[in-house]
């Protein structure tokens, strides 16, 4: 049996990998926010599942939620609370506001309100991902995709809808394998079944 060349035999072999591997690899897609967000429903509270390393939340293990409500002027109040190391609760207030116009691309604020004209003050804030129909689920993101929160209107969110939304994350661009899971344990008893929104 006559042999290739070893330099046709490594090509060949170069050519099969590549072709894997690109058939194996997920179909990238733009990291931009959905198209709208009724923030009237976007309000109420909103039980974190996961998110990526952020040195604003190092002191968060478990219970994690995002509170929002509606102001007449098109801002949202803000209300973060998670459960710290020592076992008590902290919380962070805060404003969001609409960019350009466009609701569902946002800007939060924690800090005194007289800092307010600092842009480095205002943290990106893009929904990328939402349940359009009943908004029991969102994704939160951001422009250069370095941050990335997975919510859910319930203590804990189906686990299909989670694996749904962590692929589209990857296929985003975010580093969904350096996610931080959220346990959600006081709410959860808390909350008892069939638990959902809270209006403000």
């Amino acid at each position: 049996m006559r042999r290739l060349p070893i330099r046709f035999a490594l090509a060949a072999v170069l050519v099969h990998v590549a072709g894997v591997a690109t058939a194996e690899a997920p179909a990238q897609v733009p990291n931009v926010p959905v198209e709208t967000v009724d923030l009237a429903r976007y309000a109420g509270t909103w039980y974190e599942q996961a998110h990526l390393p952020m040195v604003f939340q190092r002191q968060c293990v478990a219970d994690t939620t995002a509170t929002y409500r509606a102001n007449e002027d098109g801002t949202l109040d803000v209300v973060n609370r998670c459960r710290t190391r020592e076992g008590g609760f902290e919380e962070a207030r805060g404003v969001a506001r609409t960019v350009d116009g466009r609701s569902s691309t946002l800007e939060v604020r924690f800090a005194p309100h007289w800092l307010s004209w600092l842009p480095l003050v205002w943290g990106d804030y893009w929904v990328i991902a939402l349940d359009e129909a009943a908004y029991q689920w969102a994704m939160v993101g951001a422009p250069d995709a370095d941050y990335l929160w997975i919510l859910s209107r319930t203590p804990q969110l189906d686990p299909s809808v989670r694996a749904q939304l962590v692929e589209q994350a990857r296929a985003m661009g975010y580093r969904v394998d350096e996610l931080i899971e959220t346990p959600q344990r006081s709410q959860a008893m808390e909350a008892g079944p069939g638990a959902g929104a809270t209006r403000e």
